[in-house]
């Protein structure tokens, strides 16, 4: 008897040391992590709005984000959300643009986030991926400039897929292989878009 309590005991002590352990080891690498996510943030961003010289939140044009969600719920652009917006600013502090990052919850591998830079103008700068796991080979082309740089320079708009090859300026061609992604990104793009043209815009 003596000798089962004296291995609880021990098997205690040791359960105890090792869940102090990883509680500090936790600790030690969550800013760390931080710090790369948001350093691979930043460099998403600069890589979508480059004339940017810093980005910044606007109080008004957050708040108009949780007053709108419905509203692009109803576009039909899939399921859709835009997270965030930030000016775009120049080495002046003068905005250029905005920063705009939303998230389609229908890709093939789970949610795909984007960052969107649209022009004071109403031009896309381009798209980069915060956050995407989709396919190797396949959805995961969607990285690729082949696929990503058909919506740069192209004015804001409603964009739609096409597998038989871009016929207009709104058309965008699916990645081979991969309808879903292109549409779950396409409709992130859209969220955006619309956002832009309908709360910010005006």
């Amino acid at each position: 008897m003596k000798g089962i309590i004296k291995d609880a005991v021990i098997l205690f002590i040791i359960t105890v040391i090792a869940g102090v352990c990883l509680g500090a080891v936790h600790d030690i690498t969550l800013e760390p992590i931080a710090k790369a996510q948001e350093a691979a943030r930043t460099a998403t961003y600069q890589e979508v709005y480059p004339d940017a010289a810093s980005f910044a939140a606007n109080e008004e044009l957050t708040q108009a984000i949780a007053a709108s969600a419905q509203d692009i719920a109803a576009q039909g652009f899939g399921n859709v959300t835009v997270d965030s917006i930030e000016e775009a600013k120049d080495a002046s502090g003068n905005v250029i643009g905005y920063l705009l990052t939303s998230t389609s919850a229908e890709g093939y591998g789970g949610s795909i986030q984007i960052a969107v830079g649209i022009t004071k103008e109403g031009s896309l700068t381009g798209i980069g991926f915060l956050s995407i796991s989709e396919t190797a080979g396949l959805g995961m082309n969607a990285q690729k400039p082949e696929f990503k740089d058909q919506f740069s320079g192209k004015a804001a708009q409603t964009f739609e897929v096409t597998k038989t090859g871009a016929m207009a300026d709104n058309q965008i061609n699916a990645i081979s292989g991969a309808t879903v992604t292109s549409s779950a990104v396409t409709g992130a793009v859209n969220a955006a878009v619309y956002f832009y043209e309908n709360c910010v815009a005006q």
